[in-house]
């Protein structure tokens, strides 16, 4: 069976990645997947085990780059974590490199008022 070696190794960085990161209630965990199309982003605090706050770029209408839903879906979550209190968070690439969809969102996620 072959395996895709992007895959295996994206998942390696991940685990590093998790290792050293976790999120509490006070100060939860970004976590940010990406997929071919779309991008997601969820506040996880990792003691309970609970989301706090999600957002996908699937609920994005309208003709728009993916840099420019990515920058928006950091936006609306940080919207979601200030409704909810939070602040101050841990950042999570999910083992994805920062450049790109990824650094859109956590800039995003900046000018919405996080901090990490």
């Amino acid at each position: 069976m072959k395996t895709n070696i992007k895959i295996v190794k994206r998942e390696r960085r991940q685990k590093k990645i998790r290792s050293q990161v976790s999120g509490t209630s006070v100060k939860p965990r970004l976590s940010v997947f990406k997929s071919n199309k779309y991008i997601a982003a969820q506040l996880i605090d990792d003691t309970e085990g609970k989301t706090l706050a999600a957002f996908s770029s699937m609920s994005l209408k309208g003709k728009k780059g993916k840099g420019d839903k990515a920058k928006e879906v950091g936006m609306e979550l940080a919207k979601l974590a200030k409704s909810k209190g939070v602040s101050k968070v841990v950042f999570d690439r999910g083992g994805f490199i920062y450049t790109g969809q990824v650094q859109a969102l956590a800039e995003g996620a900046r000018e919405g008022g996080l901090e990490f």
